[in-house]
């Protein structure tokens, strides 16, 4: 590839004032239209032109200017370019870490996308992917939210568990995940384990559930009604974890370990057993679920199950985008397992005494 020429500050300023074309830019800078083309419409083809020419390409179409017509590129080319997203909410936690990944894949393909988040509204649930087909995007994204009803686009759901035609789900290994939790709990001695559920709307909560059941009843653990609660309410805050937790200890029933549905809830969890008194790890281990950006900087440090939420968010879009540009009926995967990690950290510790 010829290195660019650019033209003199005289002549930029000519062509900006004059307005700039594709083709004005590409002699300015002595590359070909082509090359120029793909840099600003971040194209895939971009990635074999050198990051240096890549970089000039840009500073001089900001110099003059210069605006692509995406309308004519999409009129011409038949396609929007455009991806739906829907997520509950957006904050810190699951949503906010899928989201990343999803959103530097898109970005790296040129690709422009909407974002919505419907609270757990029923009727946003469903009225928003036939919102977003109408603004023609060409593919949907639904991040833990239930797809009830076939779409007319190519669509992928992370955390999807519901066989829906015309869908991709992603999803995370939950038995494999329940197993490497309470295996770590017994291996450190612990038997009375206490448990935090999901709200009911999660698209994890019942399948994790029913792993954790599962696990219990490979190491021998036992699951007391008592010593079981579930998040209640919308919110993404810490309360949520430590409300349950309360009723946990109010329940009377001994526990010495602590299973959270997230690292939120963890949160939570731990503040209520310092408030009533109960040291962690030294009287009560935790074990949280994500492995969110902060759980590394808790006190003490969180112990979770890693989901490569990010990892999911980049494997929904590249699927996404996949299906998009294939053949019409051409097959798809149905489902994506990705598997978990336990990241040990200090809310855990050997079992000092009994409950």
């Amino acid at each position: 590839m010829p290195r660019p020429k650019p033209k003199g500050k005289s002549d930029a300023r000519k062509s900006s004032s004059s307005g700039v074309s594709l083709k004005s830019l590409a002699e300015h800078l002595g590359l070909s239209q082509a090359a120029v083309s793909f840099v600003i419409n971040r194209s895939p083809a971009a990635k074999s032109i050198p990051h240096r020419t890549q970089e000039l390409i840009r500073a001089a179409a900001k110099e003059l200017n210069y605006r692509p017509n995406h309308l004519a590129r999409s009129l011409r080319q038949q396609r929007s370019f455009t991806i739906g997203v829907v997520v509950p909410e957006i904050s810190e936690g699951y949503a906010a870490l899928v989201m990343s990944g999803i959103e530097d894949h898109l970005l790296q393909e040129g690709y422009f996308y909407f974002v919505v988040s419907h609270r757990h509204r029923n009727e946003l649930i469903e009225e928003y992917p036939l919102l977003l087909q109408q603004r023609a995007v060409e593919g949907l994204i639904v991040v833990d939210t239930v797809l009830s009803e076939k779409v007319d686009v190519p669509s992928v759901a992370v955390s999807g568990h519901r066989d829906v035609p015309g869908v991709t789900n992603i999803v995370l290994n939950h038995a494999r995940a329940a197993c490497l939790a309470l295996e770590h709990l017994v291996d450190l001695g612990h038997r009375q384990l206490a448990f935090i559920k999901g709200q009911a709307f999660s698209s994890d909560t019942e399948v994790r559930w029913e792993a954790i059941r599962g696990a219990a009843k490979k190491f021998g653990v036992g699951i007391k009604q008592q010593l079981t609660g579930q998040l209640e309410g919308e919110s993404s805050s810490p309360l949520l974890g430590y409300q349950v937790t309360q009723k946990l200890l109010a329940s009377g029933e001994p526990f010495t370990a602590l299973f959270t549905f997230n690292d939120i809830s963890a949160i939570g969890a731990i503040h209520a057993l310092r408030e009533a008194g109960r040291r962690v790890p030294q009287d009560v281990s935790v074990v949280g679920f994500d492995d969110i950006q902060s759980a590394a900087f808790q006190n003490p440090a969180l112990t979770t199950v890693r989901q490569p939420l990010r990892e999911m968010g980049m494997i929904g879009a590249e699927t996404l985008l996949r299906r998009i540009t294939a053949p019409a009926k051409a097959p798809y995967p149905k489902e994506i397992i990705v598997e978990p990690e336990l990241i040990v950290r200090a809310s855990t510790a050997r079992i000092s005494r009994p409950a």
